[in-house]
């Protein structure tokens, strides 16, 4: 059982780490910002992928109602959003400081479940929340040079990941399975980015780019759609595996495996000034402390 585990941390890991690069490659070195196109390849792809390997018998999707289809219309467009934004993101701020803003998140998502709730918070969730909010904060305060567009698409990333998670907890039934609503997602993102991408000036922007025909730019994009596929299904392993609380451990070690490495690659060329680098030990304290007080619910 250890060994599987350990396996299993490491796929997960690798193929983290891997389609966070692989993404901050095309948007960044490669300068690819074309969402509706970028995304749309990744979403289809996952899409094919994922109908491929239910073909195959390697994963499993039950049989999709529309009633069932319909309840996930609205976390399939926060889905739209957080991945739209994030590209975005993405493509302007460095990985640590992205991971930092995406943490916020989990307050959000925190501070939407208690208001609505009507819950009283421990102290130490509390002072997470804090250490997170105040993280975010200063970085976009000490970094001017990555904003405004590049926090405001940030803060819309965050808005969706955390509305999306607070939709799932809210609207969890037996009616899907984890691989049924990312299908969904899958689908629905694949036909609204396709109509999107005239409209929005990518479609003619991506038949302009100069890299269009480079072997670096197929070759990174086909790795980010296999290794974000890849992720989701080690993801979804993963959740059905482990609790909760034992997932946010790992996602928390993933977050600082990922951030640590892009310091050592010249391609990304992370620079740092002491004001930020505190933030951002600050930020995943506070995040090491929320997940810390998962386990006193």
């Amino acid at each position: 059982m250890n060994v599987a585990r350990v396996i299993l941390a490491l796929v997960f890991y690798t193929f983290f780490t891997a389609s966070y690069f692989t993404n901050k490659y095309v948007l960044s070195i490669l300068k690819f910002t074309f969402p509706t196109i970028f995304q749309g390849w990744q979403t289809s792809t996952g899409a094919l992928l994922l109908l491929v390997t239910w073909k195959l018998g390697w994963v499993e999707i039950n049989g999709l109602s529309r009633s069932a289809a319909f309840s996930q219309l609205p976390g399939s467009f926060l889905f739209i959003g957080n991945i739209y934004a994030g590209s975005k993101a993405l493509s302007l701020l460095p990985i640590p400081f992205f991971f930092v803003l995406q943490n916020v998140s989990e307050a959000f998502a925190f501070l939407i479940v208690t208001v609505t709730h009507r819950a009283k918070p421990p102290w130490i969730k509390l002072l997470s929340v804090c250490m997170l909010l105040g993280s975010a904060t200063s970085v976009m305060l000490y970094n001017p040079r990555f904003g405004p567009s590049g926090y405001t698409w940030a803060s819309i990333h965050l808005f969706c990941v955390g509305a999306y998670k607070v939709f799932q907890k809210n609207t969890k039934t037996n009616l899907l399975s984890e691989l049924d609503e990312q299908f969904i997602n899958y689908v629905t993102s694949s036909l609204l980015l396709a109509s999107l991408a005239y409209s929005t000036g990518d479609l003619s922007g991506a038949l302009d780019f100069p890299l269009l025909t480079s072997y670096r730019f197929h070759t990174g994009c086909l790795g980010s759609a296999i290794f974000s596929f890849c992720l989701m299904l080690a993801t979804v392993k993963l959740k059905g595996s482990l609790s909760p609380e034992h997932c946010g451990v790992w996602f928390f070690l993933a977050k600082i495996l990922a951030s640590g490495l892009s310091f050592f690659l010249s391609t990304f060329n992370t620079v740092l000034s002491p004001v930020t680098l505190c933030c951002i030990i600050l930020n995943y304290s506070g995040e090491a402390l929320f997940v810390y007080s998962d386990r006193f619910k």
